[in-house]
């Protein structure tokens, strides 16, 4: 295995076999208070992939944040091959205010130039909206042979095939031609616990796919299935507005015409029972007991065989759950 090369960040050159913090410069608050966007390399000392690592770039998606603190503290990661580019919060402004939005691209563009341009890999970790949960999932160009190869790697239960918008992190990664895995799990400005020990796991593993890291032993990974490719996903909107309960929980499978939830009046004289239009597997939900006509309630995966994905569903569940102590 031949010597790594150095990396340049903004001003810093990080040679072979070095760790360190830098500060790319973001824009200032409206005080001209300057800001700076944290971010951790590290570059093995023998050659290898740059994977990056991101999170917040919705600000108020607070996961992921945790996920690449764990991450920095592993061991395994002071003998890497090649390099990885953490960046905990891309997104500063938003994660101060805990808001989701950039106040303009800038930010972005700054991390694109620094940090996507120099990477081979790319994964970025989100969650879903407030008030609303993600289960353990991996979105990307499954058409991609790469991508797809990546998405099984990673270890969660459900993979989709999500088109790239104009604009996106994911569009700037497929214009340089990187495959970039985006892994969506639990709920905006909180901490689930089952999402951030899944995706460590799940960088962990890529980092072995890849060859920065050597084959685990014995993972425990290996014993979850191969994940499952939902054949179309679709948000199920509430029939009329008022008070929702008796909600189908997430990760759980649905029949065609089951209740998913019954939407009624404060008093309980009209009630609508909320039904699954197809089989599938409930992988987002609202959390909010209140909903307006028209709102998205449950977000719903088709599978080619609805008894397989959720057997895998329930097995990652019991992988992860009961072990919640352990780190």
């Amino acid at each position: 295995m031949s010597k790594n090369n150095s990396i340049t960040i903004g001003e810093h050159v990080v040679q072979p076999g070095e760790r360190r913090n830098v500060n790319l410069p973001i824009a200032d608050l409206y005080t001209a208070t300057s800001l700076y966007m944290p971010l951790h390399i590290i570059c093995g000392r023998r050659d290898g992939p740059v994977l990056f690592v991101s999170a917040a770039v919705h600000g108020d998606e607070l996961n992921g944040v945790e996920i690449i603190r764990r991450l920095l503290k592993r061991k395994a990661l002071n003998s890497i091959r090649g390099t990885l580019l953490a960046a905990p919060i891309v997104n500063v402004h938003g994660f101060i205010n805990q808001s989701r939005y950039l106040p303009d691209r800038r930010d972005l563009n700054t991390f694109l130039e620094e940090v996507v341009a120099k990477a081979s890999v790319g994964i970025d970790l989100h969650t879903g909206a407030i008030d609303r949960s993600n289960l353990p999932q991996i979105r990307g160009k499954m058409d991609d042979a790469q991508t797809l190869e990546l998405a099984k790697a990673f270890g969660a239960p459900v993979v989709l095939n999500a088109n790239i918008r104009d604009g996106s992190l994911r569009g700037c990664a497929a214009e340089l031609g990187m495959p970039i895995l985006i892994y969506e799990a639990g709920e905006a400005l909180r901490f689930d616990e089952v999402s951030i020990r899944a995706g460590l796991r799940g960088i962990m593993n890529i980092m072995r796919f890849i060859g920065m890291l050597p084959p685990a032993k014995k993972s425990r990974s290996s014993r979850i299935s191969e994940p499952l490719l939902a054949r179309y996903t679709r948000w199920i909107r509430s029939p009329a507005s008022g008070i929702v309960s008796g909600k189908a929980r997430l990760g759980s499978s649905v029949a065609r015409g089951q209740p998913l939830a019954t939407i009624s009046d404060p008093l309980g004289v009209e009630e609508e029972i909320m039904t699954a239009p197809f089989d599938g597997i409930i992988i987002g939900r609202s959390n909010l007991p209140l909903a307006y006509e028209g709102e998205a309630l449950f977000n719903i995966a088709a599978f080619k065989d609805v008894t397989i994905a959720e057997n895998l569903v329930e097995e990652f569940a019991a992988e992860y759950e009961p072990e919640l102590q352990d780190d």
